[in-house]
C-alpha cells in the first residue's frame, strides 16, 4: 500500500511538471483508479447513493425505459410532463466519486459524464450519464453525492429530452451503445440505488 501511494504521488508530480493539463488529467485518472489510491481523499468515499434526478428520490420523474427492457443497459429518466418539458433540468451525482470522463461523444450520445465511486469495502462502481444538454464538471474532478453535474438534454436534438443513466461494475468498459443482450458489467441502476441508499 505504501509503495502504491508513493508511486501515485510520484506519478502525479511527474505529470504536473512535464505535461499539459489535459495529459495530467488523463494520467491522474488512471493512477487514481488503482486499488488503495482512494485513501488520498477519504471524504470522497461513497457513503450512499441517491437518484440522479429529482434528488434524492426521483420526485417528478419516471423511468420510461428500465434496465433490461428491449435489452436496455440503463434507465431512461423523463420528467412527468413528457416531451421536452425536462430539457435543462438538473442532473446530480448519485454518490461521492471521481469524474473520469466529461465531454461530447458525438451523434447518438451527445454529452456524457462518467463517475467512478469508491466504496468503503474498496469495491468500485461507475455511474454513467448521457444525452446531457450541459456538463458542469470536468475530468479529474471529485464530486459529492447530490452535486449538480449537468442538465438533461436530447443528444443535440436526436431524441426527446431524457437522461440515459447506467451503473457499471466494470469501470473499464468502453462507452458502448446503450443496448446489448449481454449485460455483464452492468447493473440495474434503480435496484443498485435502492440497495445502497446508506453505506456504513
Amino acid at each position: 500500500m505504501f509503495m502504491k501511494v508513493q508511486f501515485a504521488v510520484f506519478a502525479l508530480l511527474f505529470v504536473a511538471c512535464n505535461f499539459g493539463e489535459s495529459s495530467k488529467k488523463t494520467i491522474e485518472a488512471e493512477v487514481i483508479a488503482e486499488e488503495g489510491v482512494v485513501d488520498f481523499v477519504p471524504k470522497y468515499i461513497a457513503n450512499g447513493f441517491d437518484f440522479p434526478v429529482g434528488k434524492p428520490d426521483a420526485k417528478q420523474y419516471y423511468n420510461a425505459q428500465p434496465f433490461g427492457e428491449n435489452d436496455h443497459l440503463g434507465d431512461d429518466w423523463n420528467g412527468v410532463g413528457g416531451g421536452n418539458t425536462d430539457l435543462g433540468d438538473p442532473i446530480y451525482a448519485i454518490g461521492n466519486g471521481y469524474v473520469k470522463f466529461a465531454e461530447d461523444y458525438g451523434p447518438g450520445w451527445g454529452n456524457i459524464v462518467r463517475i467512478v465511486h469508491f466504496l468503503p469495502d474498496k469495491k468500485t462502481y461507475e455511474s454513467f450519464y448521457a444525452h446531457c444538454d450541459t456538463i458542469l464538471v470536468e475530468a479529474g474532478q471529485w464530486v459529492k453525492r447530490g452535486e449538480q453535474i449537468g442538465t438533461i438534454g436530447n443528444a443535440n436534438g436526436t431524441y426527446l429530452a431524457h437522461l440515459h443513466f447506467e451503473v457499471r461494475t466494470d469501470t473499464s468498459l468502453p462507452i458502448g451503445g446503450g443496448y446489448a443482450v449481454n449485460t455483464e458489467g452492468y447493473l440495474d441502476p434503480t435496484e443498485f440505488i435502492r440497495a445502497h441508499r446508506v453505506i456504513e
